[in-house]
C-alpha cells in the first residue's frame, strides 16, 4: 500500500504536474488515511464508504474545519480515483462523501486609504536595498493583485526557464498562476516607479556574484534577499509584517489581504466581475463572486455616509415615550 501511494504522489507530480506544496499535503493526506485504514483493520483498497464516513466524522469532531475536511477528502477521492483507473478498486468510496458546509468567510481587505498609506511608507531609518525591494514588492502585490507564489516566482527578464517577468516598456506583468496556467497583468505607473528603483540597486549586494556561481536560478530572481537567493514567500510574509506596523495600520498584513484589497478596490471602481477574474486568475467566476459581497458592504457605509434618509435614521433616536409605547407601556 505504501508503494501504491508513492507510485500516486508520483503521478500527480509528474503527469498532472501539481505544485510542491500541493504534493506535499497530499501526501500528508495519504499517510493519515493509511494510518487510519490499519487501525481499523482494513487494506486501503478494501475502504468502504461508511469508514469513509466515520473519519470524516472523526475530524469534525476533532475541530477540523469544513474547509480543511473538503481539502482532505479531494485528496483521497483523487487517490482513488487513480486507483479505479488502474484496476486495482471496482469503486471509489469517497465518491459521495462531502464535508460539512459552512459559512464562507468575508476575504479581508485593507480599506483603501490604509492601502495607500502602506505603499506610500518610506522608512527612513530602513537599510536602502532592502526599503527599495520591500516596497517594489508592495506595489507589485497591490498593484496587480499577484499571489505570493506569482510574486517570489518572478525573473528579471524573461528566458525559457522563468516562471515570471515584468515587461517595464510594455507594462505588463507576465505570471506563472494556479494550475501552471500563464496571464498577462497590467502593471501600473507607482509599481513601475517603485520596479525601476529596486532594480537600480538589486546588483549593490556582494553575495550576487557567489549566487551567480552557485545558483544560477536564484541569481535569475527579480526579488532577492541580502544572501543573493531568491525571496521565500515566508520572507515576504515577515517583511509585508513588519512593514505594515511601521505603516500604523491597526491590523498586521500579508500577502493574500492585498491581493484581496485589490480585486476589492478594482471591483467598487468599475462593477466589472469579469473583469477582475481574469485579472485575478480565477478559473471559475464563482470564486470572484465573493467579492460582490466586500462591495456591497462598501455600498451600504456609502448609504448610511451619503442618503438623507439614512442619517436620519441615525440620528434621531426615539424619545422615552415613544419607546414606551413601542414596548406596549402606557
Amino acid at each position: 500500500m505504501s508503494q501504491l501511494i508513492e507510485r500516486y504522489l508520483e503521478y500527480v507530480r509528474v503527469e498532472r504536474r501539481l505544485a510542491a506544496r500541493t504534493v506535499e499535503l497530499y501526501s500528508i493526506h495519504l499517510k493519515a488515511l493509511a494510518e487510519k485504514a490499519d487501525a481499523a483493520g482494513v487494506a486501503l483498497d478494501k475502504v468502504q464508504t461508511v469508514h469513509v464516513r466515520r473519519w470524516m466524522a472523526q475530524l469534525h469532531s476533532a475541530g477540523r474545519e469544513s474547509r480543511g475536511i473538503a481539502l482532505v477528502l479531494s485528496c483521497w477521492r483523487s487517490f482513488y480515483r487513480w486507483l479505479g483507473h488502474e484496476g486495482l478498486v471496482g469503486s471509489n468510496p469517497v465518491q459521495d462523501v462531502h464535508a460539512p458546509k459552512a459559512d464562507r468567510p468575508l476575504p479581508k481587505a485593507l480599506a483603501v486609504d490604509d492601502a495607500v498609506q502602506l505603499a506610500e511608507l518610506h522608512d527612513a531609518e530602513a537599510d536602502p536595498w532592502a526599503e527599495a525591494r520591500d516596497r517594489a514588492i508592495v506595489e507589485l502585490l497591490y498593484g496587480c493583485g499577484l499571489r505570493v507564489s506569482e510574486l517570489t516566482g518572478l525573473d528579471v527578464r524573461p528566458s525559457p526557464a522563468a516562471r515570471g517577468w515584468v515587461d517595464l516598456e510594455s507594462a505588463e506583468a507576465n505570471v506563472f498562476g494556479k494550475g501552471s496556467k500563464r496571464r498577462l497583468v497590467p502593471v501600473g505607473s507607482k509599481a513601475a516607479e517603485a520596479l525601476r528603483a529596486w532594480l537600480a540597486v538589486r546588483d549593490d549586494c556582494p553575495a550576487n556574484e557567489a549566487a551567480r556561481l552557485c545558483n544560477p536560478e536564484s541569481a535569475a530572481a527579480l526579488f532577492i534577499g541580502r544572501n543573493g537567493l531568491r525571496f521565500s514567500a515566508q520572507s515576504v510574509w515577515k517583511q509585508l509584517r513588519q512593514r505594515s506596523l511601521k505603516a500604523g495600520l491597526a491590523v498586521p498584513v500579508h500577502p493574500h489581504m492585498l491581493r484581496h484589497s485589490f480585486a476589492s478596490h478594482v471591483l467598487q471602481s468599475s462593477s466589472d466581475l469579469r473583469a477582475v477574474q481574469e485579472l485575478l486568475g480565477h478559473a471559475n467566476i464563482s470564486t470572484t463572486q465573493v467579492y460582490t459581497r466586500l462591495d456591497f458592504q462598501h455600498l451600504a457605509r456609502a448609504y448610511d455616509a451619503a442618503h438623507p434618509r439614512a442619517r436620519a435614521r441615525d440620528e434621531r433616536k426615539p424619545s422615552a415615550d415613544e419607546r414606551k409605547i413601542k414596548n406596549g407601556k402606557p
